[in-house]
């Protein structure tokens, strides 16, 4: 963890108070909050089991850390249903949805320059 006070830091928290882009990518940025906003875009409400299987590559460890950091966010919403075992669900929620148009046009993007990369590439 870094120093509040660091010049990194400072930085960080400047442009995330002043540039709206650079916000939104503080929340939804690192390598596995996208894939987890993704999946329950697409399926809705999801088990802790089945996002940990939707995405094998991730830790138990670094999931339910960027599920806290979405729900601290308040982009995701946790569930946890008083059973036995005890059963915990996740979704969006009705700000985190509105994150939808904008998930998609970044992952259209993606796709396009990934073909355009790969052509490059090729020559």
């Amino acid at each position: 963890m870094r120093k509040k006070n660091s010049t990194n830091a400072l930085n960080e928290k400047k442009i995330n108070a002043t540039c709206g882009m650079g916000f939104t990518l503080s929340l939804i940025g690192g390598r596995w909050k996208s894939n987890i906003l993704w999946r329950l875009m697409e399926n809705g409400t999801m088990r802790y089991s089945q996002l940990r299987k939707a995405i094998p590559d991730v830790s138990d460890r670094m999931l339910v850390a960027q599920l806290r950091e979405l729900e601290n966010d308040q982009l995701v919403k946790r569930m946890v249903y008083p059973e036995v075992p005890p059963r915990v669900e996740y979704e969006l929620t009705d700000l985190g949805s509105t994150m939808r148009p904008m998930l998609q046009h970044i992952s259209d993007w993606g796709e396009q320059y990934r073909k355009v990369s790969e052509e490059t590439n090729h020559e």
